[in-house]
């Protein structure tokens, strides 16, 4: 995330595309055992631009492409074994995990915390940002003008099955 200050998610419910994507490029991610976190553009004849660009690194390449590729939901507790959350907790203990959190960086140095983000993100970042435009490039100029992802979107925004030409 380009901001200099440090972020923190606190997840719960249903996680899914942009909002998974959101999350996942905060600093510190605490979610519920029991949320719902996936990539589900895939069942629309789409993808998720930042996770194809980022989530590998995070999780692994293999772990990134089933999500990615497949769509598959999985829990709160998975998204942090494997390493998209920082932390999962009961769902009765979210708000004080992340208030915690909170609290702890509330003492620490702002001009500190806002360099050691920098550096802990330098490599990454310079990866990050060639990736995603390559990512928004291929989106726009090839995934949009396929029939399929027309037609995933209308589905999705008529709440109806899609009916895939295959084209």
């Amino acid at each position: 995330m380009a901001t200099k200050k440090v972020t923190v998610a606190a997840v719960h419910g249903h996680c899914l595309g942009g909002g998974a994507e959101l999350a996942m490029v905060c600093d510190l991610v605490y979610t519920t055992e029991s949320a719902q976190w996936g990539f589900p553009e895939i069942k629309l004849a789409c993808y998720p631009p930042v996770a194809c660009t980022a989530l590998a690194a995070l999780v692994g390449q293999k772990r990134a492409a089933e999500l990615i590729l497949t769509g598959r939901t999985i829990a709160g507790s998975e998204a942090a074994a494997i390493g998209l959350a920082t932390r999962a907790v009961p769902d009765s203990e979210l708000e004080s995990a992340a208030t915690e959190c909170v609290g702890q960086l509330c003492q620490l140095s702002p001009p500190a915390l806002s360099i050691t983000k920098k550096a802990l993100y330098a490599w990454d970042s310079m990866h990050f940002d060639k990736g995603l435009a390559r990512a928004e490039k291929i989106y726009l100029g090839e995934l949009m003008k396929t029939a399929d992802a027309q037609e995933g979107i209308c589905a999705f925004m008529e709440k109806r099955k899609p009916k895939w030409a295959g084209k």
